[in-house]
């Protein structure tokens, strides 16, 4: 009977000037693997080549996940049973963490095959490290709305949750509408909660503060077209 590839979880960088967030065994796992399932093939290759020069890009195989289409998972999962090992590799940080690549990793649990997560940066933890927020009860909530009415009423409703329950609520913007959702959290937001934004993780220019909104209000930042994730706590 022919023995099932293994799917290795291998993260990537959040800022390509900071390849030291990768630990050294990464290079083992790219190794062991022949075919490479990515949301991104260029800065995919790009990426692999920085940690491993030796490697020759074309000799292996890649697949772009998209939304791993029904024809993306039949690849993948016969990749898989024909005994060759995967690698699944994100834009930035963990796979599979606000990720498509979350829905091939179904599939390889449905299929009883081994799914082997790796240690590398995650925007979302590093974020929630530094924000001296609750770190034991948060949740991501990924985008909130763009319509203003809709995203307005999702803020209120966090902040809501969080005064209650006391979780931080985290949660992300396309980064040239970042000043737009600071402007939102600013105008509904109580005085105060307690907000923290996390951007350019990991590289030269990395920002992480903790303010109150009432203190937000006296801050001038720039954080247009910078990737940020945005922390909220009401809860004391």
């Amino acid at each position: 009977m022919q023995k099932k590839g293994i799917v290795y979880l291998i993260p990537s960088v959040i800022e390509e000037q900071a390849p030291d967030t990768i630990p050294a065994c990464i290079i083992n796992a790219v190794k062991d693997c022949r075919v490479f399932f990515v949301e991104n093939e260029r800065t995919a290759r790009r990426f692999l080549k920085s940690i491993w020069k030796e490697m020759v890009i074309d000799d292996y195989e890649w697949h772009t996940i998209h939304k791993a289409e029904n024809d993306v998972k039949a690849v993948f999962i016969s990749t898989l049973k024909a005994g060759k090992n995967i690698g699944i590799i994100s834009e930035a940080g963990c796979p599979c963490i606000a990720d498509p690549g979350q829905l091939l990793v179904d599939e390889a649990h449905k299929n009883d095959i081994t799914v082997k997560p790796l240690v590398g940066p995650s925007s979302i933890l590093l974020a929630l490290m530094a924000s001296g927020m609750n770190g034991q009860h948060f949740r991501f909530s990924g985008y909130l709305p763009i319509d203003n009415m809709q995203r307005t009423k999702a803020i209120k409703a966090l902040e809501a949750e969080s005064q209650k329950t006391g979780c931080t609520q985290m949660f992300i913007e396309t980064p040239y509408r970042n000043h737009q959702l600071m402007e939102a959290l600013l105008k509904n937001c109580n005085a105060a909660t307690r907000l923290c934004i996390a951007a350019s993780i990991t590289s030269p220019n990395e920002y992480i503060k903790t303010l109150a909104i009432a203190e937000w209000k006296k801050e001038k930042i720039d954080i247009n077209k910078k990737p940020a994730i945005f922390l909220l706590s009401a809860g004391g």
